[in-house]
């Protein structure tokens, strides 16, 4: 499963993006999809992640209520729309896929990676 990550950028703090996630692969829905983000300096975190036909969504608590992870199963497409953007939001943007729900927020148990997109917010 080949991943590609768009949709990054600069933003001014309060403002919004929407990242996409564009899969290679005829069993798209096989997959349960993640986004991670790595801020300079830092580990790389969990964001969020969607379960094969969108029925469970789990979202880190620090983007709870901000951020919004969707799929389009058809378009093998996994985006994340990003509103009421903080600079801590900086980081880089990893969309990540995985066969099964266990550990849904641990990047070890992810299988394959897109390259990331930088999202900056400036203050």
């Amino acid at each position: 499963v080949q991943l590609q990550a768009f949709g990054g950028g600069l933003v001014q703090t309060g403002g919004s993006l929407r990242l996409s996630c564009a899969a290679s692969t005829r069993t798209f829905s096989s997959y349960v999809m993640g986004w991670f983000r790595q801020a300079p300096g830092k580990e790389r975190e969990f964001v969020a992640s969607i379960t094969w036909r969108g029925r469970s969504i789990y979202y880190t608590d620090s983007v709870k209520g901000r951020f919004t992870i969707s799929r389009d199963n058809a378009k093998n497409t996994v985006l994340l729309q990003m509103n009421s953007l903080k600079p801590e939001d900086t980081a880089v943007y990893y969309c990540a896929a995985k066969d099964d729900l266990r550990d849904y927020d641990s990047e070890e148990r992810y299988d394959y990676w897109g390259p990331g997109t930088q999202v900056t917010v400036s203050s």
